[in-house]
């Protein structure tokens, strides 16, 4: 996500369907499909992260505001709460 933000868009041609949205959707469904191993209160968190990280990105397509760096900030924050998630043995 770090390398494709803010604007998500394949850049090989062989999926010109992936965009911002697409993005965004994919990672709300892979947070809905492990919802019971992270539990409700860390799905909660990062399905509202999504939504902020989303937001910021969308506001600042050209990475010429900040909202992006705020966005890429997100993903660090996203990622630590992940891995606080024990892992399956």
């Amino acid at each position: 996500m770090q390398i494709e933000a803010p604007k998500f868009l394949d850049r090989t041609g062989y999926m010109p369907f992936i965009n911002l949205n697409y993005t965004f959707q994919q990672l709300r469904e892979g947070f809905s499909k492990s919802r019971r191993r992270l539990g409700e209160e860390r799905y909660q968190q990062l399905s509202q992260m999504s939504d902020q990280m989303r937001a910021l990105f969308a506001a600042d397509p050209d990475d010429k505001t900040g909202e992006t760096t705020k966005g890429r900030e997100m993903i660090y924050e996203m990622e630590r709460i992940l891995r606080s998630v024990p892992r399956k043995s």
